[in-house]
């Protein structure tokens, strides 16, 4: 039976709170450089669910003495499960039909997400949220979703527990503040610094706590209990501890990194219980901070915030997989934004609302209807019918990349080199002085004669024989990777480590470690910032560990990344705060070649690796 609850109230401002949410976690998607922190939008939005969910559950138990746990599962599917079935269908089937090379465990990928346990689908096989270049999937953010769901199916039957037996609502209250702190204190322990801390963002384990904190408040802070008229005094106390927290927010968003120790070991945890305080805020009738974020714009969008989180990612995964962003970063997310928004828009009036109130006891009754009209309207059956068949055939093909051989050399290239350096490095000592060998060309590796060689990149005779002996760390990612065995034929003394999907995070416990056990050469070369921009912190640490020795980093040519300009625009403003440090423009070098790269347009091919290791060799030895 669905209760009809006599005294509950709409919360009109928690819309506001959703479209804040929102904006921050697209914003972090689409301009992750101008939002570092907006993926703190999903704390918000899992507070916000566990209080309301928790006061709601708790109105039915204070008016009818029990919780219909049925009538419960069946409203959360029917406002949840029609948007996120349509989304999941055809985002597999436009993969089926247009880009191939993301059908790998589509079917598992699908079940999960129906089932709502994505997140250990997730962990299980290694995905990182992080890794935000090269066979993106379009349905890594649905993670939270699969939180939420697990949270649903346990959370009235919990509820149901503790009122029986605990019954105290605020010993309830601290226990369940003490199981958020648990959970908080499981990601602080799990996590490592230089690991990729992905288990940790999709853990129902780790993240747990920042429900817990929501509906612990809803023991406390009944929303149908709270005064609507307050002493002046007292609500302008609210409304103070209000724009506080709510200022708090915004900085974080500004202002944190997701790849920050910080927010692991215990960051999270405090914007989860600030994001509290916020919501706790807005929830009371008798303050202003209600009326703060109830307009007609918040009302809208916050409606939509559920199709909006949906959606985001298949439109920002297969646009980008077309077009070019990185020249022009604002409008191309102009762009997918208003494409966020009007599907979105379209999912909550077509799917989401009708869906929601149908009776789907009817469902037979109405499909013969509809097949016994003489009418249009009948081929709308047809859509869903495709969209349905083209899915599962999907899940059962194999993944087909188009540029699968160009891959496939890639990948080869890498491992090879990667290889070859890890031998080669044993090899060299930066403390100890080069051998003689060291000034002859390694023929062998080369296959050219000294002289060829020469001319092959362009080089002069001194510059050459400078390069047999020039010590140097090179540190980055698969770019690095890749040119590697090109750059050490001219560099043989180049210590070099390079990894795919190396963040430029990642670099600064690479190079303390390099440091503490004496294999950082005089000269350094980066190449970093293929997989993501960097803020002034991380850049200001990765220079204080190099000290006064001289850097040379390589900028980036990522065209359909947003980031691509944000990164190299950083570089070249930190030549001007760092004397020693010197930027090597592959960007503008290399963009009108676009036959010197393999089908990804980032990591050079075998035409474009020695123009770039001559390139970067000219730059170094100029």
């Amino acid at each position: 039976m669905n209760r009809r609850l006599k005294h509950s109230r709409y919360i009109t401002g928690f819309d506001g709170i959703r479209t804040l949410a929102v904006i921050g976690v697209i914003c972090y998607h689409i301009l992750p450089a101008t939002m570092p922190g907006g993926f703190l939008g999903v704390p918000i939005f899992f507070v916000v669910s566990g209080y309301l969910i928790t006061d709601l559950l708790l109105q039915e138990w204070d008016e009818y003495g029990k919780i219909d746990v049925k009538a419960f599962y069946l409203r959360r599917i029917r406002r949840l499960y029609p948007a996120l079935v349509t989304m999941v269908l055809t985002t597999a089937a436009y993969i089926t039909v247009f880009q191939r090379n993301l059908l790998t465990n589509l079917k598992g990928i699908v079940i999960s997400n129906f089932l709502y346990v994505y997140n250990w689908f997730q962990i299980a096989h290694h995905e990182s949220y992080f890794d935000k270049f090269g066979g993106e999937s379009p349905f890594t953010h649905l993670w939270s979703l699969s939180i939420e769901g697990q949270f649903y199916f346990l959370w009235p039957l919990l509820i149901i527990l503790a009122l029986t037996f605990i019954k105290k609502r605020v010993k309830i209250f601290d226990i369940l503040f003490v199981l958020a702190g648990v959970s908080a204190l499981a990601m602080a322990f799990i996590y490592h610094d230089g690991i990729d801390p992905s288990r940790l963002y999709y853990g129902t384990d780790t993240r747990t706590f920042s429900i817990l904190l929501g509906a612990s408040l809803a023991f406390i802070w009944p929303s149908t209990a709270l005064k609507r008229q307050l002493d002046r005094r007292l609500s302008l106390m609210v409304d103070v501890v209000g724009l506080i927290s709510l200022a708090i927010i915004l900085t974080c968003f500004f202002k944190m990194d997701s790849q920050s120790a910080t927010i692991y070991r215990g960051g999270m945890f405090l914007f989860s219980l600030v994001a509290m305080i916020f919501i706790a805020t807005v929830a009371h009738p008798g303050a202003d901070m209600n009326r703060l974020f109830t307009n007609k714009v918040f009302t809208w969008l916050g409606k939509r915030s559920y199709g909006i989180y949906l959606y985001q990612y298949p439109v920002m995964i297969f646009y980008e997989s077309k077009i070019a962003v990185g020249n022009h970063p604002l409008i191309h997310a102009l762009i997918e934004i208003l494409l966020i928004v009007v599907i979105s828009a379209l999912s909550y009036r077509y799917i989401e609302r009708p869906l929601q109130r149908y009776n789907y006891r009817r469902l037979g009754v109405d499909l013969k209807g509809l097949l016994r009209k003489q009418s249009q309207e009948k081929w709308l059956l047809v859509v869903p019918v495709i969209v349905i068949v083209t899915a599962v055939v999907g899940m059962f093909l194999p993944a087909r990349d188009p540029g699968s051989e160009q891959s496939k050399q890639l990948q080869e290239t890498i491992a090879k080199n990667t290889k070859q350096a890890a031998q080669k490095n044993k090899q060299i000592g930066t403390t100890k002085k080069a051998t003689k060998d060291s000034k002859n060309i390694n023929e062998a590796a080369t296959s050219q004669s000294p002289k060829d060689f020469q001319l092959t990149t362009g080089l002069t005779k001194q510059q050459l024989a400078k390069a047999q002996t020039l010590q140097i760390t090179a540190v980055g990612d698969s770019v690095l990777a890749d040119t590697s065995a090109k750059l050490t034929e001219i560099f043989p003394q180049m210590y070099v480590d390079g990894k795919v999907g190396r963040q430029v995070y990642d670099t600064i416990p690479v190079l303390k470690s390099l440091a503490a056990n004496g294999k950082l050469a005089n000269v350094v070369l980066l190449v970093e910032g293929t997989n993501g921009s960097f803020n002034d912190n991380q850049l200001a640490e990765i220079m204080a560990i190099l000290g006064d020795r001289q850097v040379y980093w390589v900028n980036v040519y990522v065209p359909t990344k947003s980031w691509q300009n944000t990164v190299n625009n950083a570089l070249t403003k930190a030549t001007k705060k760092y004397h020693n440090l010197t930027i090597i423009d592959w960007y503008n070098y290399s963009r009108n070649h676009s036959e010197w790269f393999y089908n990804d347009q980032v990591h050079p091919n075998v035409k474009g690796q020695p123009y770039y290791a001559n390139y970067v060799a000219r730059k170094i030895l100029k």
